[in-house]
């Protein structure tokens, strides 16, 4: 397929890409065979200067315009990523390295997220109350430019969950992609070009240390929004504090996946267990990594899963019947290695996989077995977030204690039930300290589900109504009937 892929793309700025001379650049390769895809400029401080100007300059129109119309655009935009839809996949596949049956997905959820605010725009109503002397009413105003800060995982669906409620609510924006995986993001700014005015959408590629800084400490930037790691995340949030702005934030997660013994269909929780820890190759923030598994079902549970991962097929993104690509970069690799090793060291029982293996015409991938521990709580790999196809297994048999276990840990994103008994799973949907609870089906999102994190996994709502009171702001206003009798001098 012809990807349609510009050479270099500059700064996207008014609906243009700004060209500039002697521009320091990055290269978008190809993880798993290491292919020049293009070449990305490294946006700087004037990049991001011009950025947050064109979005403000395109604010007053756009916040003005009707929120009908607003929707009618994000549907437009949804068409046309649903009519090029192969396309955007094929391009995600080879800049993050997943499998093309992933990225395809991807598509799917943004443009559902698209369709999905433009319809709630037009529920998101202010409220009114009778007063004695008039009538007391409410109504919910755009903030103003957003700075969006969006991971190379999934970055299509993170484009989207953003992009989509800061315009549907009224707000003009500045994105900035990670610099792993940029391409899907500079693209849609073709789509955007087309359907949007001038400044609404601007996107300003580079890295954290330099465009990241200098965007979201921009004076002219009303609200910040970033998914990535807790680390960076505390970044922005002081960032948001010294300026006193609003701050969405999601982050890590170690996510518990409990097993009870009561399950009737055992070998569809395995399956269901193992697609939690390992989709996306594991390089996901809401993962379930932590399985929680009964004694009484352990040494049958494991065996099955041992058997089941046996048969999964590791290679290139293209490759048929393939269930788990390469890591994002070498630098992540080194990463699950090293905490691969560090818990060989800790003395967490190694039951599967573990080893870095080679795929024939990907040799600059890094590709990992399905790596299954038997940990404890306490260990690093079971408290640390690997992002990478790695799942720590933790016995239990005491209910509290199990409980208390879960929910030790800094992060909240997330967590799994699998039973057949309705009160251990309402029960225990109560007690995790995480922000979504999935019973028997992982990763069970869809659009309207508000999520977001516990504790160190984050701040705000995404993916549903609750997601546009965080890109706005109430006004309230009293109308009396008339003005009252002269009555403060006497």
């Amino acid at each position: 397929m012809n990807l349609g892929l510009d050479a270099t793309y500059g700064a996207f700025i008014d609906n243009g890409f700004v060209e500039k001379s002697g521009a320091t650049t990055f290269s978008a390769i190809a993880p798993a065979t290491g292919a020049h895809l293009a070449d990305i400029v490294h946006c700087d401080t004037a990049d991001v200067d011009a950025a947050v100007a064109a979005a403000t300059r395109a604010f007053p129109a756009w916040s003005a315009t009707s929120a009908e119309e607003r929707g009618r655009l994000l549907n437009r935009l949804a068409d046309a990523l649903e009519s090029d839809l192969s396309r955007h996949a094929t391009i995600d596949a080879h800049d993050t390295g997943r499998r093309l049956y992933e990225t395809t997905f991807d598509q799917m959820v943004a443009i559902g997220q698209y369709r999905y605010f433009a319809g709630a725009i037009l529920t998101f109503e202010g409220t009114s109350r009778p007063i004695p002397n008039g009538l007391f009413v409410t109504k919910n105003e755009p903030l103003g430019v957003c700075a969006l800060v969006v991971p190379w995982n999934v970055p299509t669906i993170m484009a989207a969950c953003k992009i989509a409620p800061a315009l549907a609510a009224g707000n003009t924006v500045v994105i900035k992609p990670d610099e792993n995986a940029s391409l899907s993001t500079m693209e849609l700014g073709k789509k955007i070009a087309a359907i949007f005015p001038p400044g609404v959408v601007n996107i300003v590629p580079g890295g954290g240390p330099t465009t990241g800084q200098a965007l979201i400490h921009h004076p002219g930037v009303r609200k910040l929004s970033f998914t990535g790691s807790t680390e960076i995340g505390r970044i922005i949030a002081g960032a948001g504090a010294e300026a006193l702005l609003p701050v969405t934030l999601e982050l890590g997660g170690k996510s518990p996946a409990i097993v009870f013994p009561d399950i009737e269909d055992i070998d569809a929780v395995v399956d269901n267990a193992a697609f939690a820890s390992m989709y996306c190759n594991g390089q996901s923030c809401l993962a379930g990594t932590r399985l929680f598994l009964h004694e009484a079902i352990y040494d049958d549970f494991i065996g099955r899963l041992k058997a089941q991962l046996s048969r999964v097929r590791i290679g290139g993104p293209f490759e048929e019947g393939v269930t788990l690509t390469c890591l994002i970069s070498e630098k992540q690799g080194l990463r699950v290695a090293g905490y691969i090793d560090q818990a060989k060291r800790e003395g967490a029982k190694l039951l599967h996989g573990g080893e870095r293996i080679p795929v024939a015409g990907c040799n600059a991938g890094w590709f990992f077995e399905p790596t299954v521990f038997e940990a404890t709580n306490t260990m690093r790999i079971a408290r640390e977030e690997v992002f990478g196809p790695v799942l720590s297994v933790i016995r239990w048999n005491d209910y509290e204690t199990m409980i208390a276990e879960a929910n030790d840990s800094n992060y909240g994103l997330a967590s799994g039930i699998y039973t057949s008994n309705l009160r251990n799973a309402v029960e225990t949907a109560n007690r995790l300290e995480a922000g979504s609870v999935w019973i028997n089906q992982y990763f069970n999102l869809g659009n309207g589900t508000p999520f977001g994190g516990y504790k160190q996994s984050g701040l705000g709502r995404e993916f549903s109504h609750e997601t546009l009171r965080h890109y706005t702001q109430i006004k309230s206003i009293a109308v009396a009937t008339k003005t009252p009798e002269p009555f403060f001098v006497g």
